[in-house]
């Protein structure tokens, strides 16, 4: 469509999809893990990924969703090598039994994808008492990344090729509750609003980018950390609100990115050389874009990360 069409500096646009983006990139040299990818743009990513030679492992929360999806995907690409392994994200005792079981086969780690996530749902807590929209979206992906961080580290040094971290945010980043990250009203039931809570979920998504970061530069490791907005697309994330699920059904697919469309900024920041070297940014249709104020906020970036910490220790 015509205002989809406008390409950013990158060369590539809102209508760009995913193979576009990675087209004659060889990956056959890395190791990734993508979460969420039993599904939507999940799946998609883990598609050319694998496709470009990558060796995907899906976390995923059905196992038998994740392995039907590996499945369609070596039917699609038979030279695919691609694995899946039981993650729920709203587990903390799910995540560090995937990052335990990843860690005890011995594999590489270039590319950590975190981009499973829900949407708008009603007020409800994890297993671990946490606002599940928080612990699925921020939570989960905070520890996965911790757990399995030295591995990547491993990995980045023996290899000599960098290491990359994508949080998959969301536009919605731009508007959580005002304060930005109620850290004293996380379980709040009394002032919960669904979508701001979906906000405040995506806006954690870009701080934990921007200092992890930080962090690593610090470190002086090779691996870099970014976030992202894949787009408006039409997607299940919408299928908590059916007024809102009925009107991306019928005007969707005219207005919104498909998922082909939805996993390229992913897959670009994953693998395009032109991302190589560059942390903490926050990119959208392809290219650099410009986050909240919130989001660019050190010092709550540096608060949520402490806060964090705290909630799975």
């Amino acid at each position: 469509m015509w205002f989809l069409s406008k390409k950013g500096l990158s060369g590539f646009s809102p209508n760009s999809t995913a193979e576009e983006v990675t087209q004659a990139i060889d990956g056959s040299a890395l190791t990734a893990i993508v979460t969420g990818a039993s599904s939507g743009i999940g799946a998609e990513t883990a598609r050319v990924l694998a496709l470009r030679g990558v060796h995907v492992i899906m976390g995923v929360r059905n196992i038998s969703a994740g392995k039907q999806v590996k499945e369609m995907i070596i039917k699609d690409v038979p030279q695919a090598k691609i694995d899946a392994l039981e993650l729920d994200l709203s587990s903390l005792s799910s995540v560090r039994n995937f990052a335990s079981n990843y860690n005890s086969l011995g594999l590489p780690l270039n590319l950590l994808i975190n981009n499973a996530g829900i949407m708008a749902t009603p007020f409800a807590l994890s297993k671990d008492n946490i606002e599940l929209q928080f612990a699925t979206n921020h939570v989960g992906h905070f520890l996965l990344t911790n757990l399995l961080l030295d591995t990547m580290k491993k990995t980045a040094r023996e290899s000599r090729k960098e290491g990359r971290i994508v949080n998959v945010s969301s536009r919605r980043h731009k508007f959580s509750y005002n304060e930005g990250i109620r850290f004293d009203k996380i379980n709040d039931q009394s002032g919960y609003n669904r979508l701001s809570a979906y906000g405040q979920s995506k806006l954690a998504n870009v701080l934990h980018a921007n200092e992890l970061a930080r962090h690593l530069k610090d470190e002086g490791v090779e691996i870099t950390a970014n976030s992202l907005h894949p787009g408006a697309i039409a997607t299940n994330l919408f299928r908590q609100n059916s007024i809102i699920s009925g009107i991306v059904n019928v005007i969707g697919k005219h207005v919104m990115k498909n998922v082909e469309q939805g996993a390229a900024t992913t897959c670009y920041v994953a693998l395009h050389p032109d991302v190589k070297g560059v942390s903490g940014k926050y990119y959208a249709d392809c290219n650099i874009a410009e986050a909240s104020p919130q989001a660019n906020d050190a010092g709550l970036a540096k608060r949520l990360w402490d806060f964090t910490v705290s909630l799975v220790h």
